[in-house]
This record gives structure tokens, C-alpha cells and sequence, in this order.
């Protein structure tokens, strides 16, 4: 009886123990759910589309991408006018772009793109560091030189979804409605409505605000005023209301009522004829969003 009592028992150990086991188990890379403290749910992943007309260099990018969080990628094109075509079919939300393709390069895609609403962000990959200078000019959120460390594009996404949450909050608060600029020995406000262009010279910016303000340089000009503001051009007309303002050009901003007509001036050379009659060079990356404003696009 003792021997089938001790039996009994170790069969019961063993049952317990099986069980105990099976509560415990987990998968290896199992981690428990932790509660979002702000209640929101995460952002969904960068939809990616990769170009490059190389296909080792496509695998190794799709190989990379794989490994960095936030990012999925949706499809793959060998050329520029491929990579156009899946850009309007599928609207990705970040574009993986080689320079040196057949046909329509690289540049040539992001020129496109250039003023589009709703355009992706873009991140040149290439194995060239001659352009990037117009890269940037371009509007591209980073130039990655080959061959990519995991890490360095790692970095490059992390500046779009960077961006992408500046540009999700509500416009409200978003938009500028006025500025403060140091006009001789006070702050002067001056309202957004007011302002008709903004110039960049260097690291400045200039407002001119009513009148003929427009080539008058510093202070007075005939009928209007300019101010100085320390803001890149670029950085300001991301606060700036594009359903007010619109970019003409690397170094000119104008309000759009402050346009009164397009000139062509020939060679695919546009000019913008404003109201205090000068008429503006429209810069080639520009110039779509421009006609697109003018019902043209």
C-alpha cells in the first residue's frame, strides 16, 4: 500500500508539475503587453517604396529595411518613370531613392514630386556624394551614401517620422498667424495676412509687409515696410499656411493673393507677375505647385 501510495503521488507531482510547466511557457521573444499610459495606439509604419535600378542593391535595401522599426515596405521600381507611376498608384508615405538610373534619374523624380500635396518624404540613397547640395534643395529629408550601414538609415527614418508628427498636429496651433520682429529698439507684431513676401538672405528672412515692399531692401520701402527675422527660409514655411502662402522659388515665398498672373518667358522659364508689378522667377521644383495654384497643374 506505502509503494502505491508514494506511486500515487509522484504521478501527481508529475501532472502538477506538467501543468505549472504549461502556465509558465512562453515563446522565446514573448514580452508581456505594456499599457500605453497616454491611451493612444501606436502610429502605423512608414509605407515605403524602394528605387533602385540595381537588384542587388534593391535586395540589400529590402534585407536592411526589414530590420528597422517603423517602416514597411510596399513595393520596389527599377526606374524613375516606374517609380512615378507606383508613387501615384500606391501613395507611400516615404520614397528610398537612387540618383544614377536610366532614363529619369533620381533628381529628376524628386522634382516631380517637389510641391505635390500629399507627396512622400524623400531619402536619397546613392552611391554618389557630388549632389547633394540639389538634393537638399529639393526638399529631401536625408542623403544616405552607399553601401548603407543599417544604423546610419536607421537615423534617416527616425528624422521622417520625426517630421511626420510635427506635421500631424492640429493646424491650429500649427499655422503662424503673426510674427514678432525687433524693429529699431522694440518687437513690432506684424500679422501673417499682412506679410506679401518673404525673401531669404542667408540665415535671415525678410518680411515685407504692404505696399511695394518687394527689392526695397532694409527698413522703408515706397508704400511698405521690411522686416529682418533670424529663420531660415525653409524652416519658416513649414509654419506658414500653404493654403495662404505658396514657394516660388529656393529663396522667395509669396502670399497667393499677392499673385495676379504667370508669364512665360520661353525655354520652359515662368516668371509670377505680383501686385506691386514685379515679376519673380519661378524655380523649376517649384513651378507645378505654382501652376497647380493658377488651375494649370
Amino acid at each position: 500500500m506505502a509503494a502505491q501510495r508514494r506511486s500515487a503521488t509522484a504521478r501527481a507531482t508529475r501532472a502538477a508539475s506538467r501543468r505549472s510547466c504549461a502556465c509558465r511557457w512562453k515563446p522565446a521573444n514573448w514580452s508581456p503587453p505594456v499599457a500605453d499610459p497616454e491611451g493612444t495606439a501606436p502610429s502605423a509604419p512608414l509605407r515605403t517604396l524602394i528605387v533602385d535600378d540595381e537588384p542587388l542593391a534593391v535586395e540589400r535595401m529590402q534585407v536592411i529595411c526589414a530590420r528597422i522599426e517603423g517602416i514597411s515596405v510596399i513595393g520596389t521600381a527599377s526606374d524613375g518613370q516606374a517609380a512615378l507611376r507606383l508613387i501615384e498608384a500606391l501613395g507611400p508615405d516615404l520614397v528610398l531613392l537612387d540618383l544614377t538610373m536610366p532614363e529619369t534619374d533620381g533628381l529628376a523624380v524628386a522634382r516631380k514630386l517637389g510641391g505635390q500635396p500629399g507627396a512622400p518624404a524623400v531619402i536619397f540613397v546613392t552611391a554618389h556624394d557630388e549632389f547633394a547640395v540639389e538634393a537638399f534643395d529639393l526638399d529631401a529629408v536625408d542623403y544616405v551614401l552607399k553601401p548603407v550601414a543599417p544604423d546610419r538609415l536607421q537615423r534617416a527614418v527616425a528624422r521622417v517620422i520625426s517630421r511626420r508628427g510635427e506635421r500631424s498636429q492640429p493646424q491650429a496651433s500649427r499655422w503662424l498667424e503673426e510674427f514678432w520682429v525687433p524693429h529699431r529698439s522694440e518687437l513690432v507684431r506684424v500679422a501673417a495676412t499682412e506679410v506679401h513676401r518673404i525673401d531669404a538672405e542667408r540665415d535671415y528672412v525678410r518680411l515685407h509687409v504692404g505696399g511695394h515692399g518687394a527689392g526695397q531692401g532694409a527698413g522703408q520701402g515706397a508704400g511698405g515696410q521690411s522686416y529682418l527675422l533670424l529663420q531660415t527660409i525653409t524652416s519658416l514655411e513649414e509654419r506658414l499656411d500653404p493654403e495662404r502662402f505658396i514657394r516660388i522659388h529656393r529663396s522667395c515665398i509669396l502670399q497667393r493673393n499677392h499673385v495676379t498672373g504667370l508669364r512665360h518667358e520661353g525655354l520652359g522659364v515662368w516668371s509670377a507677375e505680383t501686385a506691386d508689378g514685379q515679376a519673380l522667377r519661378i524655380g523649376r521644383t517649384y513651378l507645378p505647385a505654382v501652376k497647380k495654384m493658377a488651375g494649370r497643374g
